[in-house]
């Protein structure tokens, strides 16, 4: 596990202070190689390829995680707006939110993932 003096300025703001990456920006919005998605500070294995798909939104969107138990869910009222934020629940990091306007035929979430906070492990 990275400690917090070794994650970027972009990844700490991100996963530390709940920032957001701006869409359309992030190295995997727009990746479709196959693999694991993994948090970029410790490691856990967090979404799987499979369940990635173009939400059109700019960030990386997935139906689900690869395991419920990597992830907590959190309520979040900031910025005047009710979303569910997605952590990781092994190291608190901030990773993104997750939001009811997925593909129906799938559960109908959408994990909308900040880039900076997965490392992409290619199968």
């Amino acid at each position: 596990m990275k400690n917090d003096k070794e994650l970027s300025p972009e990844l700490y703001h991100v996963a530390r202070e709940r920032g957001t990456e701006a869409p359309f920006t992030g190295e995997y919005w727009n990746n479709h190689e196959k693999g694991m998605y993994a948090c970029a500070i410790c490691g856990t294995e967090l979404f799987s390829s499979d369940t990635k798909f173009n939400s059109g939104t700019g960030w990386p969107s997935f139906t689900e995680p690869a395991n419920l138990e990597h992830v907590e869910l959190h309520e979040d009222n900031a910025m005047g707006m009710h979303r569910t934020e997605v952590l990781c629940k092994n190291c608190g990091a901030h990773l993104g939110h997750v939001f009811d306007d997925g593909p129906s035929d799938k559960g109908g979430k959408r994990y909308c993932i900040n880039s900076v906070c997965l490392n992409l492990k290619k199968e």
